[in-house]
């Protein structure tokens, strides 16, 4: 399949109330031993918005980052399929890290939009070599 045919226009999503969702969403994060707070926020197909931040964990590799708060929080409340995702740490841009790009890449696919920097980056620059076998990609009610 064409990479157009999987990226969504990325005219129509408003990036700004992406940032600012995420940088609401970055207010609630616990993080007693980084101070680093990070919120995430993505853009369902249905026109949602779903938002999550970082928890914090003293052994710090339990620690929950804010995409996979966002993943629950888009499975909470009723699917569906990302198309864009924004993450800002301390209010600066950051990138979700290896983990979270196999679960945002499971709940998005190849076509779902990553701001990196600024600029909207496909998952299959983010992530070329995920495991599309584990994704739900090909299941639509994910």
């Amino acid at each position: 399949m064409p990479d157009s045919l999987l990226l969504p226009p990325v005219k129509n999503i408003d990036w700004n109330a992406l940032r600012q969702a995420a940088r609401d969403a970055m207010q609630f994060a616990y993080v007693p031993y980084s101070k680093f707070r990070v919120g995430a926020a993505g853009l369902t197909s249905d026109g949602r918005i779903v938002t999550g931040c970082n928890v914090e964990n003293a052994s710090y590799g339990l620690t929950l980052c804010a995409e996979c708060g966002m993943i629950s929080e888009l499975t909470r409340s009723g699917g569906g399929r990302l198309i864009a995702v924004c993450t800002l740490g301390n209010d600066e841009p950051v990138t979700p890290c290896g983990r979270c790009r196999q679960l945002l890449w499971e709940h998005g696919g190849p076509g779902l939009l990553v701001e990196v920097e600024g600029v909207p980056v496909p998952m299959t620059e983010l992530l070329p070599n995920a495991f599309p076998e584990a994704s739900n990609f090909s299941n639509p009610n994910g």
